[in-house]
């Protein structure tokens, strides 16, 4: 049986050939005699999975040797309270706030720091991203935080700002939860980065952090212990009972992503089918996306229908197509596709012929 394209924004489609090798290994891993979500996070059976799982994302992200890699629990949203209290010493962060997600963080990390607003640009609807040299940053500033794609407006850093050029020495730290391993990372310009695994990396319930090494035992003494990031690379994320069936499923993605030909391959992939539904977006009577060209993201696409009206009946025929998922978060409303590394061409090409044949009968 056909598949449907799945186009939701997270937890997102995952590669078939994972779901279906998951499935082969759910009560037998390898001869064990256990499945993946049975056994001991200590036992060898689960130390070697995670051993390749943290190997095959430092190769695919070509995580330099001073940053380490953190599994942990909670999500991106809990990260938003848990940086601060590892790397503000109570002082004050900056943050640079680009869309709904970006709000988040700076909401959040307020409970826990100085958090100031370095730059904002909720007056056009977060439909542009701030010249980085309009950025009002402290120099007493912990880190200064951006979200590198805006899930729901759909915008993306297409190169991570320089902090030093900026005359700034704090370290960047980047919510990269729906764009990780779609593109490279220029670590040279990153202190932390941080991201839920349920967009490009496997199912919900496991959260990566790649954090450098200086920054690691900065924590304020109320910090829970099981959220010390010093802590937690000690231990090699079991300081407390990782997420192992998640860790286990992002090790298949991992290794997918290594047979597509790794980042580089998957993202010439990822700008063919961003492009090619954008080029069909901009050439619409019916459809359009607002987002400023220069910050377009790859991964999450919102678009509107001029007429609304048609909102209703748009999704129920998408639907019918086996075309799922496709209506814009509540809080922009509209619509929105997400294209993730697991999204084929055929999944966009798809989706651009319903579009052009519901606007032909719309017409």
């Amino acid at each position: 049986m056909k598949r449907p394209y799945n186009f939701s924004a997270g937890p997102a489609t995952m590669p078939e050939a994972v779901l279906q090798q998951a499935a082969a290994e759910m009560l037998d891993w390898h001869g064990s005699g256990m499945g993946v979500m049975e056994m001991s996070h200590r036992g060898k059976e689960f130390i070697s999975i995670y051993e390749q799982t943290e190997a095959d994302l430092r190769e695919l992200l070509a995580v330099p040797a001073n940053f380490r890699i953190l599994f942990m629990q909670g999500g991106a949203l809990a990260e938003n309270a848990i940086i601060p209290l590892n790397l503000a010493r109570g002082g004050a962060a900056d943050f640079v706030v680009t869309g709904s997600w970006g709000q988040k963080s700076y909401q959040e990390a307020g409970k826990f720091c100085n958090a100031r607003l370095a730059a904002s640009t909720k007056s056009n609807g977060f439909t542009t991203l701030p010249d980085p040299a309009s950025w009002q940053l402290g120099a007493d500033s912990a880190y200064v935080h951006i979200c590198s794609n805006e899930t729901i407006h759909g915008v993306e850093f297409h190169q991570l700002p320089d902090l030093k050029a900026l005359g700034c020495n704090a370290p960047l730290v980047v919510d990269f939860s729906s764009n990780v391993a779609s593109r490279p990372v220029d670590w040279s310009r990153v202190g932390l980065a941080f991201g839920g695994a349920q967009k490009n990396l496997g199912p919900a319930g496991l959260t990566l952090v790649i954090v450098r090494d200086d920054l690691l035992g900065h924590a304020v003494p109320q910090c829970p212990s099981a959220f010390d990031y010093k802590l937690v690379a000690e231990a090699g994320s079991m300081y407390n009972t990782p997420p192992t069936y998640a860790i286990y499923m992002a090790g298949l993605v991992f290794q997918w992503l290594k047979a597509q030909g790794g980042v580089a391959a998957i993202e010439a992939a990822n700008i063919a089918k961003a492009q090619s539904f954008y080029d069909y977006l901009d050439g619409s009577q019916l459809y359009e996306n607002r987002v400023a060209k220069d910050c377009r993201s790859r991964m999450n696409i919102p678009f509107f229908l001029r007429d609304e009206s048609r909102n209703d009946a748009f999704l129920a025929g998408a639907k019918a197509a086996g075309l799922l998922q496709l209506k814009g978060h509540k809080s922009v409303g509209g619509m929105r596709t997400s294209l993730y590394n697991a999204m084929p061409i055929e999944g966009v090409q798809a989706l651009v012929a319903y579009m052009q044949e519901f606007e032909r009968t719309q017409a």
